[in-house]
C-alpha cells in the first residue's frame, strides 16, 4: 500500500547528477558558441544603440512633433494627438524624458524583430497543419514559462547587456503575433481563394494580394498585443542591464521609494495607452476599409 501512497522519486545523487550535467554542457555550449551568438546579435545591438542616441539627443519638440505625427497617422483622432503631446511634456517635465526615450528604443526595435520574425513563421504555420503542431507547443512555452526562468540561459550566453534584455522581451511579446498572422490568414473567405485561382494566380500572388490584405486587420491586432506584452517586460529588463523606465521602477522597489515607483509606473502606463490607442485605431481603420472593399 505504501507504493500508493508515496510517488516513486528519483534518488538525490542522481538527481544532483543530472542537474550537474546541464548545467556542465549548457556551460561548455556558452564557452563554444556564447561568441558566435554575440557577433551575430552585433548589427541588432548597433541599430538599438543608434536609435536610442538618436531619440535621447534629438531635441525634445522636435521628437514629441514626431510622435503626435506618427499618432496622427495611426489614429487620425486629434484628441489622441493632444493627449500623446500632453503625455510627453508631462514625462519631460518630471524628468523622465530620457528613460522613456530609451524604453520607446527598446520597444520599437523588439516589436520590429517580432514583426518580421513573427509574421513569417505565421504564414508558413498557416499553411501547414503540421507546422502548425510543431509550433504551438513553442509559443505556449514562450507565454507561460515564467520570464526569470529564460532570463538564465540567456545571461549565461550573452551575459548582460541590452542584447539579452531584447531577446528577453522578444520571447515574451513574439506569440501574439505568430498566433494572430495564422489565425488571420485562415480566416480569409474560401470563396476569394477560389475565385483567385481560378485566375490561374501562384501562391505568391494569393499570398500578397488577398490573404495578407484581407487578415491585416487580424495581424495588426497581433502587433498591438505584441505591443504591450513589450512593455509588460521593461522593468524585467531593466534587471539585466537595459535601460529605460524599469530602471527607477527597480531601484523604487529596492530601496521603497514609493513616489519614484509611481510616477515612472505611470510613465509606463502612459505609454502604453497611447501605443494601444494609436494600434486599436489603425486596426479599425484597416478593418473598415476592408469592409469597404468587399461591399
Amino acid at each position: 500500500m505504501s507504493f500508493f501512497n508515496e510517488i516513486p522519486e528519483m534518488g538525490r545523487e542522481s538527481l544532483r547528477d543530472l542537474k550537474k550535467g546541464i548545467d556542465l554542457n549548457f556551460k561548455e555550449f556558452s564557452r563554444s558558441y556564447g561568441d558566435g551568438i554575440e557577433n551575430f546579435f552585433d548589427p541588432l545591438l548597433m541599430f538599438l544603440v543608434w536609435l536610442e542616441k538618436l531619440l535621447v539627443n534629438s531635441p525634445w519638440p522636435l521628437v514629441i512633433l514626431v510622435l503626435a505625427g506618427l499618432a496622427w497617422i495611426g489614429s487620425r483622432n486629434l484628441k489622441l494627438v493632444a493627449g500623446t503631446i500632453v503625455s510627453f511634456m508631462v514625462i519631460g517635465y518630471f524628468g523622465m524624458w530620457e528613460d522613456t526615450m530609451s524604453t520607446i528604443a527598446i520597444i520599437s526595435v523588439a516589436t520590429l524583430v517580432c514583426i518580421v520574425v513573427g509574421i513569417p513563421l505565421g504564414i508558413l504555420m498557416s499553411r501547414s497543419r503540421k507546422i502548425e503542431a510543431g509550433i504551438t507547443p513553442i509559443l505556449d512555452v514562450m507565454q507561460t514559462v515564467p520570464s526569470f526562468v529564460y532570463l538564465i540561459p540567456i545571461i549565461m550566453l550573452l551575459g548582460i547587456g541590452k542584447v539579452p534584455g531584447l531577446i528577453a522581451v522578444c520571447i515574451y511579446a513574439i506569440p501574439p503575433i505568430v498566433r494572430l498572422t495564422n489565425l488571420g490568414i485562415r480566416e480569409v473567405d474560401k470563396e476569394c481563394l477560389e475565385a483567385v485561382d481560378s485566375f490561374g494566380a501562384t501562391s505568391w500572388q494569393r499570398l500578397t494580394r488577398v490573404q495578407m490584405p484581407l487578415a491585416l486587420p487580424t495581424i495588426f491586432a497581433g502587433v498591438n498585443q505584441t505591443i504591450m506584452m513589450a512593455l509588460a517586460m521593461v522593468v524585467i529588463a531593466s534587471m539585466i542591464g537595459v535601460k529605460g523606465l524599469g530602471v527607477p521602477v527597480l531601484r523604487a522597489v529596492s530601496n521603497q521609494y514609493l513616489a519614484l515607483g509611481m510616477l515612472n509606473g505611470l510613465a509606463i502606463v502612459a505609454l502604453a495607452i497611447i501605443f494601444d490607442r494609436v494600434s486599436q485605431q489603425y486596426g479599425k481603420r484597416l478593418q473598415k476599409h476592408r469592409e469597404g472593399r468587399n461591399l
